[in-house]
């Protein structure tokens, strides 16, 4: 079984508070969603206490609290470029089942995330099975195939009923020459505008995720044991990314873009080799 257990996350995660409320594990057990509700604004959600600039940034995230020290010392750290060392899984292997549904699509200042807490979604891999909680966006993506980058790449956040195991589907994007897209990114997308603002809140039209889950179920996929792509930088976190990237026209982008920014931690060492961060103090 390749999904990792996690019992002394859930116990640190207790003492970490709101420095990992807006990371990748925002709406699990590890970091429950929080909302706030002004008069004149109505619903807003927390945004995040970190960035990807300057001394918010990547290289001084440890440096923002203590809970972040995984993001300087740890050896299995994510994100990675993915090689031929790489295992890879066979097409079917991971079955994904999600309903049509409408949803929340929130700004956490760190990326975009459309809530998929308590709607019936469902990552299936090796007899276990996990929840859907959310889906966010980076760009330009994280992880890299063979040193190549690609313009997006959305995160899918799943986890066990009991709270001890996390996968994350990493879908990655590229760009389409025509008008071709994938439409479930463009539908969760299209109202992007609307939460411009960090803390702000909108909700979705009905999703379609049957193309998207289509797609995935007729590719290899790449699978190892990482960690959280933004602090506390935890590892023992399960990644399955695509091997082929999927079509995204150029209009979505930009307007992912032009609300997320950038927002992209830089690529890790090799599995199991010294932290980046660690060597680089040492030189």
């Amino acid at each position: 079984m390749w999904l990792i257990r996690l019992p002394s996350l859930v116990i640190a995660v207790t003492a970490l508070g709101t420095s990992v409320s807006s990371s990748c594990l925002h709406g699990t057990d590890f970091a429950p969603r929080h909302y706030t509700y002004k008069r004149a604004e109505g619903k807003t959600v927390e945004v995040s206490k970190f960035g990807y600039t300057g001394l918010q940034g990547p290289l001084n995230w440890a440096g923002l609290s203590a809970d972040n020290s995984a993001c300087r010392e740890g050896k299995n750290q994510s994100p990675i470029n993915l090689s031929s060392g790489i295992e890879r899984i066979a097409p079917g292997v991971m079955k994904l089942s999600i309903p049509n549904v409408a949803a929340e699509l929130e700004n956490l200042g760190s990326t975009v995330e459309v809530v998929m807490e308590g709607l019936n979604g469902t990552l299936t891999i090796e007899d276990k099975t996990l929840d859907l909680k959310q889906f966010h966006f980076h760009t330009p993506s994280e992880h890299r195939i063979d040193e190549e980058y690609f313009p997006l790449e959305m995160h899918m956040v799943h986890q066990t009923a009991d709270g001890s195991d996390v996968a994350v589907v990493a879908v990655l994007f590229q760009l389409s020459e025509g008008r071709k897209s994938t439409p479930l990114v463009k539908s969760a997308l299209a109202k992007v505008h609307e939460v411009a603002t960090p803390g702000s809140v909108t909700e979705t039209c009905e999703l379609d995720f049957s193309k998207l889950l289509d797609v995935l179920s007729k590719q290899e996929m790449f699978r190892y044991v990482g960690s959280l792509t933004t602090p506390p930088c935890k590892e023992g976190i399960t990644f399955l990314v695509t091997t082929e990237p999927l079509k995204l026209d150029t209009k979505t982008f930009n307007n992912v873009k032009k609300v997320v920014k950038f927002n992209s931690r830089y690529t890790q060492n090799d599995l199991g080799q010294e932290n980046l961060l660690k060597i680089g103090c040492g030189a």
